[in-house]
């Protein structure tokens, strides 16, 4: 059974809250000059454990948000980090819009593999509230994330993310700076949201793109008709979703009308 231990605090990682520790202090260091933090901005850490990334941010600001679900971790933060403001709280649950009450948020994490998509859509939903995220993820999720059109990883999650912000892959992180190990290779993601009306209904957008993925070979029609109406006047229609770039998608979601206003 793995423990890990740190300053008489000892826990045992908790596979449901994702908990794999970070260790290597250069790579905690490159995350926090990714964030391109300055004093006075409003940071919110997810998840900060041991207070690996706590304690670079630290360097850089003088106050910050922290969010921990754990309790021993939250105690051991408290303890270590008195000038943070600690929120012990499931981060998904959290109310970004009532943190950043003077300024737009910067979120930082090393975020659980198995919740990283809600909290991708948590960001996207309360985007008026954050400027930028940098977040470790699974590679293979932070390679989706940033895909190109007419590659085997665009598909929803890029969609639907760069739609509504700027997507960029940083640099990788080796499974074997973390403790304990997880299966797979990380990477450092940094979004940079766009804010204010958008000139598209996302609720509609996203339903869009969630049909025409539907079945990934299959054509944009044989995806979408059997819940909007097809027009091929305005649309070519026997192309796949995989080819479409972020502009076609927004242009498409515009004028596709749906069967029934009940279905979107």
């Amino acid at each position: 059974m793995v423990k890990v231990s740190y300053k008489q605090t000892e826990v045992q990682p908790k596979k449901r809250l994702g908990q794999n520790f970070l260790l290597d202090a250069n790579i905690v260091e490159k995350i926090a000059d990714a964030a391109n933090l300055h004093d006075g901005d409003a940071v919110v850490e997810i998840g900060p454990g041991f207070g690996a990334l706590t304690r670079a941010i630290s360097k850089r600001l003088s106050s910050f948000t922290a969010v921990e679900l754990d309790k021993g971790l939250a105690a051991f933060i408290r303890a270590e980090f008195p000038t943070v403001s600690l929120i012990e709280q499931d981060f998904l649950t959290v109310s970004l819009m009532q943190l950043a009450q003077k300024n737009k948020l910067k979120v930082l994490g090393n975020i659980p593999y198995a919740i990283t998509s809600p909290i991708l859509f948590k960001l996207i939903d309360e985007r008026d509230a954050v400027s930028s995220a940098v977040l470790m993820m699974q590679e293979e999720v932070a390679k989706r994330l940033s895909a190109a059109p007419r590659t085997k990883e665009y598909g929803i999650l890029a969609v639907q993310l760069q739609a509504v912000a700027k997507v960029e892959y940083l640099f990788r992180v080796s499974k074997h700076v973390f403790k304990p190990k997880p299966d797979v290779d990380s990477a450092v993601v940094r979004l940079t949201l766009h804010s204010g009306d958008l000139g598209f209904d996302v609720a509609k957008f996203r339903t869009v793109v969630r049909t025409a993925f539907q079945m990934r070979r299959k054509t944009l029609e044989n995806n979408l008709k059997a819940r909007f109406y097809i027009d091929h006047s305005v649309f070519n229609f026997k192309r796949r979703a995989e080819e479409l770039s972020i502009a076609e998608f927004i242009r498409l979601s515009s004028f596709l009308a749906p069967k029934s206003e009940l279905s979107v």
